[in-house]
């Protein structure tokens, strides 16, 4: 799962992902987001015409270009294993990849103190930025443009702590994961060169639990275990 993630870095800093040319792409700098939640407007990046990397922008929750409505069924994360096959996602994920620019997300485990929900915040080593493996869609009779992050068995750390995780990919298949020529069964494959295993992680305050609460650095600071739960 990935329900909610952080995108908090300077945009310059996350621009290094990426190869982006247009002076407003490269001069962009989005206030820091502690609290990314479905439905939200966030940032994203495909390929563009001249073979460079494009930025746009679309709601965390994929609309299909077929669908007369915004679907009521969770669509802010795709499976990898089935969403080349799946109605709602086979069409994006034949041409429509992307990468959604992030530097944290949360998970979330049951507390043996009192039974409520406790917030982890995962993050790579020294914080630094990385990318969702993603697909988005353009709908023209709501236009809405939309992404969706894609997801995948946990592998060790995350294992510990949920049973899926979102695809984070290596910076080595940006080019051939967005290029709409690149086949639907490599493109699959190319979900398996990723930093998932890489991830670190450490309990942070339960602010985080709601989505409505867009906090600072507060909510990615960890905190006492012990004195979480009264030890």
């Amino acid at each position: 799962m990935c329900g909610r993630y952080t995108r908090y870095l300077p945009w310059s800093e996350i621009h290094r992902l990426y190869r982006l040319t247009l002076d407003w792409e490269k001069q962009r700098n989005d206030a820091p987001a502690y609290n990314v939640a479905p439905t939200e407007e966030v940032p994203f990046i495909t390929i563009a015409e001249d073979g460079n990397h494009k930025l746009r922008q679309g709601r965390w929750w994929l609309v299909p270009y077929w669908a007369k409505e915004v679907p009521k069924f969770q669509m802010f994360n795709a499976r990898s294993e089935e969403a080349d096959a799946k109605p709602a996602f086979r069409d994006a994920f034949k041409s429509k990849r992307c990468l959604v620019p992030a530097d944290g997300f949360y998970e979330w485990t049951k507390s043996p103190a009192d039974g409520g929900r406790d917030p982890w915040y995962i993050f790579l080593a020294d914080h630094r930025p990385f990318s969702f493996a993603g697909l988005w869609a353009y709908n023209s009779t709501l236009d809405i443009t939309s992404c969706t992050i894609l997801t995948a068995p946990a592998e060790n750390p995350m294992s510990n702590l949920h049973d899926r995780q979102p695809v984070i990919l290596d910076p080595s298949a940006y080019e051939a994961w967005l290029d709409p020529a690149t086949p639907v069964s490599e493109a699959k494959a190319l979900l398996s060169q990723n930093l998932d295993s890489d991830l670190q992680f450490y309990r942070v305050d339960r602010q985080v639990n709601s989505s409505k609460f867009k906090g600072g650095e507060e909510m990615i600071t960890p905190i006492d275990m012990r004195t979480a739960y009264g030890l």
